[in-house]
């Protein structure tokens, strides 16, 4: 996790793994001629650094300057795998990056992304945010081709790679028989692709990225192109937010201009959770800044749990905007009664066990004098296992807090995510096997209030419909087959 993330508070107890974030995608088209200008690479670097968020296990960037593709990648944070030498070195006038979290395919070198395979006709990069659900399936039509990765993104590098008539013509062909929530970012030596599945279960948006003062045939200002998996990326790399990436829908950026074409009818379904915990609260989802929605959240949370209380506080960072929200609405006043060590990442040295439950004070630690003798409202976006909140409420009350009323701004997560994010199992999840006032009293809690699905939902301004709500209520958009599915489904397949 990059320094200062906001999202440190399911990772305190490092063996209580909350939910991994999907993967960050992001592309850029310039003219070739603008390419040493542009310096496609680096805005690559900024763009993933802006997702860092979504993945932190690997990151990779291909370029291409127009006859050849170069891909680097590695295991570790994107400012951890590139440095100034090797962006000097990625040099040309399209490039994709990939920040990864796996949620098929162990975490190795070969399933970092990009993937890149070749072909008679050229190479192909391919870049994906989300899990496919029907990877056997689409590994038998690779017949004799080999598999250098275990991952479904490998599966479909091959499938698109492999086809005669270029990669349009072959994801024409492959995407509509894909199962499962993709958002792909690909390019081959001359043209930036993006797709979207039909659902558009993951965010994918397109914008303009001015290219500086360079006049095009007929005299007009050329412009250049950027997809990224979320809009506060484009803000970070100077693009203007144009619109999303349609649910099924392709789009092919080259000389020629921007082509776009619908591969399957859209079915939207975009998921719910990228407004609880995924997205950045800068980033903008189908017209509804995410800020937004979690302060608005917290106001209705505080109308449907109430209670006495002195201070409203957050669990730093993940629960600050619904714990605004909750203390706007509620009339106590906001506080900040813990604070975050962000210089503590995702991967630290393991605490052996007779001091893990000390481990907790590396990332947070409470400000004594501010809550001793207080009634506590604690708001948190989410509740997975329940370590993390059960082991707050104990500090909390070791350091002199009267009572502890935690409020958190998602319904119960009680289902697992098949379309990229890697949850625990049902098993594990605490709501999967407790129910409301089972889980307060396992947290140590006074009083437990989760907000209602129907308030989450008015809060996007998103019809329920148009949702994918499958981890709270179980109605997973696109039909699962268990027996099927799996994180590590493919190892071996490539050997």
């Amino acid at each position: 996790m990059p320094q200062g993330d906001g999202r440190l508070s399911h990772d305190l107890d490092p063996f209580d793994r909350g939910p991994q974030d999907a993967c960050g995608v992001f592309g850029v088209w310039v003219p070739a001629d603008e390419a040493t200008r542009a310096e496609v690479s680096k805005l690559t670097y900024y763009g993933l650094y802006a997702l860092q968020h979504r993945g932190q296990e690997s990151a990779g960037i291909a370029v291409s300057d127009g006859a050849r593709i170069v891909v680097f990648k590695d295991m570790g944070l994107v400012a951890q795998v590139f440095d100034e030498s090797v962006l000097n070195t990625l040099r040309g006038h399209i490039a994709v990056g990939h920040c990864r979290y796996s949620t098929t395919g162990s975490p190795t070198w070969e399933n970092a992304q990009p993937t890149f395979r070749s072909s008679g006709a050229g190479g192909l990069a391919l870049t994906h945010n989300g899990n496919l659900i029907n990877t056997p399936e689409l590994a038998a039509r690779l017949e004799s081709a080999e598999l250098t990765g275990t991952s479904d993104t490998e599966v479909l590098t091959a499938l698109l790679a492999t086809r005669e008539g270029g990669p349009f013509a072959a994801a024409r062909e492959i995407l509509p028989v894909v199962r499962g929530a993709y958002s792909l970012v690909f390019m081959d030596e001359g043209t930036l692709y993006a797709a979207r599945d039909p659902e558009g279960i993951r965010p994918l948006v397109l914008g303009r990225l001015p290219v500086a003062g360079h006049a095009g045939h007929g005299g007009e200002i050329r412009q250049g192109w950027a997809v990224a998996s979320e809009t506060a990326a484009l803000d970070i790399v100077g693009a203007q937010f144009v619109r999303e990436i349609e649910p099924g829908e392709m789009i092919a950026v080259n000389e020629d201009g921007l082509r776009s074409q619908r591969f399957a009818e859209p079915r939207p379904k975009g998921c719910l959770f990228e407004y609880v915990y995924l997205a950045r609260p800068d980033t903008t989802i189908a017209g509804r800044n995410v800020q937004s929605t979690r302060v608005e959240v917290g106001r209705l949370l505080a109308r449907e749990h109430p209670v006495e209380a002195d201070m409203v506080i957050p669990t730093p960072e993940s629960g600050t905007p619904a714990a605004i929200g909750y203390a706007e609405a509620s009339g106590i006043p906001y506080g900040q009664g813990l604070v975050k060590n962000s210089y503590v990442g995702r991967t630290f040295i393991q605490p052996s066990q007779t001091i893990r439950q000390r481990g907790i004070r590396l990332k947070l630690n409470p400000l004594r004098e501010a809550i001793a003798g207080k009634r506590l409202v604690v708001v948190d976006d989410s509740i997975v296992r329940g370590n993390t909140q059960r082991a707050i409420v104990a500090m909390l009350r070791e350091a002199g807090a009267a009572e502890v009323h935690v409020r958190i701004s998602s319904p119960p997560v009680a289902w697992p995510c098949f379309y990229g994010i890697d949850f625990a199992t049902r098993a594990e999840l605490i709501a999967g096997n407790l129910n409301v006032a089972e889980i307060r009293a396992s947290l140590g809690a006074d009083s437990l209030g989760f907000i209602s699905l129907d308030a989450l939902i008015s809060a996007t301004r998103i019809p329920k419909d148009r949702l994918c709500r499958a981890c709270f209520d179980g109605e997973y958009p696109i039909p699962v087959d268990e027996g099927s599915r799996g994180k590590f489904l493919l190892e071996g397949a490539g050997k």
